[in-house]
């Protein structure tokens, strides 16, 4: 009998080492990204000022391609957005986004996403896209993994 009671404890170590491994990588499924801006952001259907927000994937199993941006404190849901799969030619070990400049006045608008490590990120669906594809766009990459600035002095590291 002693021979199954270490086998029970056994199974229960692994049993809690494979919870606990899951339940550390739970935001790589939604990919939660906190970024800061310092500047206003638009994104589609809205223009958001100058902070700090949180990007979240809604179903990463489902094909919708849907991301939900949140403020800061992830109490206040600001948008639910429409987004298509596109790819870059190399993961970074950080956060990255795509901007647009659309000129003097006009805020910076939010192109793409990607979540570190991955190739594939997330392309926000303007109204407008074709305008947006000839304004001048920049590629940000975060100082930390879950961290990017729109400015553009914090590019390259």
């Amino acid at each position: 009998m002693k021979i199954n009671k270490v086998y029970i404890v056994v199974g229960m170590i692994i049993a809690l080492a494979f919870f606990f491994e899951i339940a550390a990588h739970a935001d790589v499924l939604d990919q939660a990204t906190k970024i800061s801006f310092s500047e206003p952001i638009q994104i589609p259907g809205q223009i958001l000022p100058a902070g700090t927000y949180w990007f979240r994937v809604v179903d990463s199993n489902s094909d919708q391609n849907l991301v939900q941006v949140f403020s800061a404190d992830q109490t206040v849901l600001y948008a639910t957005l429409e987004t298509v799969p596109t790819q870059r030619r190399e993961p970074t070990g950080f956060t990255t986004v795509s901007l647009a400049e659309q000129g003097s006045g006009k805020p910076v608008v939010l192109l793409k996403w990607f979540y570190p490590g991955n190739l594939t990120g997330h392309e926000f669906v303007y109204s407008n896209q074709k305008e947006l594809a000839h304004d001048m766009q920049r590629t940000i990459l975060a100082h930390q993994q879950t961290k990017a600035k729109s400015d553009s002095t914090e590019t390259g590291n």
